[in-house]
């Protein structure tokens, strides 16, 4: 009998942490890349650009124009929770072609090449490539009505 109650509390409990993680995951999925859409939208030009001044990459130019395409494009799909995982495996490889082609060549650690963003979204989109979408991501509802 009590270990019949120690399963029930432990169950309840691992509902209640897993409702929250899914909870925390998505909201974290939903600021992460919003703030990685304003990253795609300066190779545009928009909030200051690359150089600060409101310059843009040349169109079509690889890799920076193509780049900020993806940029832009995963973090949109990443926002809504739509090709999720696709998105963020795409997107993390992309941060690590960043680092190690732009950053890594100017010092070894990303405090003295600049490379901090660069490296640290490339591991928190590998993370929610790997952990999914969390809550209120559009890939839940479409798994949902299959």
């Amino acid at each position: 009998m009590t270990s019949t109650i120690a399963t029930e509390t432990r169950t309840a409990a691992e509902t209640r942490t897993t409702a929250v993680t899914g909870i925390v995951v998505g909201a974290s999925r939903i600021v992460i890349s919003f703030l990685f859409g304003f990253h795609g939208l300066q190779g545009f030009g928009f909030f200051g650009g690359i150089d600060g001044q409101g310059g843009g990459v040349p169109f079509g130019s690889f890799p920076g124009w193509w780049g900020s395409v993806l940029e832009l494009a995963g973090a949109l799909l990443l926002l809504f929770g739509l090709a999720s995982r696709p998105a963020a495996i795409l997107l993390s490889g992309m941060m690590a072609y960043a680092y190690f082609t732009v950053h890594a060549p100017m010092g070894l650690l990303p405090l003295q090449n600049m490379g901090e963003p660069a490296a640290v979204y490339s591991w928190v989109f590998l993370l929610l490539a790997a952990v999914g979408p969390g809550r209120f991501a559009l890939d839940n509802v479409i798994k949902r009505r299959r």
